[in-house]
């Protein structure tokens, strides 16, 4: 399974409002259960929030990837947001997040979500790609670029 099969175009979202960690995992957690009838808001915000406090998914560089298994989930599905301000994520290297990937899997999806943590992992550790994804002027330009570092990668 391909990350650009799980991230459709209207997932990939252009200067979203941050603030906090916290209202930018409740702003996807309401945005992907108003596009997913299946999924519910606050159980999608209590297992993203969830995992966060197993320890940060903020990655360094500016990138954060949380995820989180949900029962609700039939398949993977993927989120992209372009902060309008970075936001303290508590990531590794200390530095804020503006870039942040979301992934949801099924419960009992082992491989595949390994599998497409990689897969997001090996685009978001690419400077190139970051430097393009912070350079885009509109979500349009923003999901030119994802999609073609994710067919780079691949």
């Amino acid at each position: 399974m391909s990350l650009e099969t799980i991230l459709p175009p209207e997932r990939i979202l252009f200067s979203v409002p941050g603030g906090s960690k916290k209202r930018v995992l409740e702003f996807f957690s309401t945005f992907i259960a108003q596009n997913t009838p299946s999924l519910d808001s606050q159980e999608v915000f209590s297992r993203l929030i969830g995992r966060e406090r197993l320890g940060s998914t903020g990655i360094g560089n500016g990138v954060a990837i949380p995820h989180a298994r949900n029962p609700h989930c039939k398949s993977p599905i993927a989120g992209f947001l372009k902060l309008a301000e970075p936001v303290d994520f508590d990531a590794i290297d200390g530095e804020p997040v503006d870039l942040v990937f979301v992934l949801l899997v099924p419960e009992e999806a082992e491989d595949a979500h390994l599998a497409l943590l990689a897969q997001v992992a090996g685009v978001m550790n690419d400077a190139e790609t970051r430097s393009g994804l912070r350079k885009s002027e509109s979500q349009r330009e923003l999901h030119e670029r994802l999609i073609e570092a994710i067919r780079r990668q691949g």
